[in-house]
């Protein structure tokens, strides 16, 4: 057999080249379409979420936050650990540590001193987790990055590291403690956002300034209460809910930047 040319040899490295080329397009395609799938699907669950939540906003109690996102509060997780279905997920703080007791404090946003009280007997794991945080100092400078105008439906959503809707402690606990039979939260209430997934509840609360009512999820759960404003909440409003939402909708980020300055119980 004749040996090989060079010409030969470079026909080969150009086919063995275009090979390379068309399998990573393959694999683009692929992922694209996949990437798409999944972004479908997303938009399609925001928006049944939407509309079970009058089209008013979080997808996860007013953890979801935003006509937009879910209608209903909503903590979505970006952080190493993820919710995991029906179980806690990473370190989560014993539910012990709420004691079964009532626990007072002080909320301050934008220097706007709001008095609290936490019912440990009611919601002891998520009492027990928020107290752990604001006790380590993991609210500090944190913002409060959704807020809602609409009607019977108003809520001030706090608690994301990111500032974005998607962070939190890198755990995430459930069950849904303490939700409301009637799915009404009075002014005043202090509760859990959370996804779908009674499961995926965090670090995200949102802060109830208006009665407001939310729909239960699919799986028929609230969300969980954890407690009420005793005082200041005329000023939340006068101050930071009043101006309402940067882009002019009923649902987001609010006009007035508002940032948690401290958080401290006993």
């Amino acid at each position: 057999m004749a040996p090989n040319t060079k010409q030969e040899r470079e026909a080969r490295g150009r086919a063995r080249a275009y090979q390379a080329r068309k399998a990573v397009n393959e694999h683009q395609v692929k992922r694209r379409v996949r990437d798409n799938i999944v972004a479908g699907s997303v938009l399609v669950v925001a928006l049944v979420v939407l509309v079970g939540a009058q089209l008013f906003y979080f997808g996860g109690g007013p953890g979801t936050p935003e006509p937009s996102a879910e209608a209903t509060p909503t903590a979505e997780p970006s952080d190493s650990v993820t919710p995991t279905p029906g179980a806690n997920a990473g370190e989560v703080p014993p539910s012990d540590l709420a004691e079964g007791r009532t626990w007072t404090g002080t909320l301050t946003l934008n220097d706007i001193a709001l008095g609290v009280s936490l019912d440990g007997a009611a919601a002891p794991q998520a009492v027990s987790s928020t107290i752990s945080l604001a006790g380590s100092g993991f609210y500090d400078d944190v913002t409060c990055h959704r807020l809602t105008t609409g009607e019977d439906f108003s809520v001030l959503q706090c608690g994301d590291p990111t500032g974005d809707g998607t962070g939190g402690p890198n755990y995430y606990y459930g069950p849904v403690e303490n939700a409301p039979a009637d799915n009404v939260y009075p002014a005043g209430t202090i509760a859990m956002a959370r996804s779908s997934d009674p499961y995926s509840m965090g670090s995200q609360f949102f802060i109830v300034y208006g009665d407001t009512m939310i729909p239960a999820g699919a799986d028929g759960s609230g969300y969980t209460v954890i407690g009420t404003v005793t005082s200041g909440l005329d000023q939340l409003v006068s101050q930071i809910a009043a101006a309402g939402v940067a882009d002019g909708s009923a649902d987001g980020a609010p006009v007035v930047p508002t940032t948690i300055n401290s958080f401290t119980v006993q």
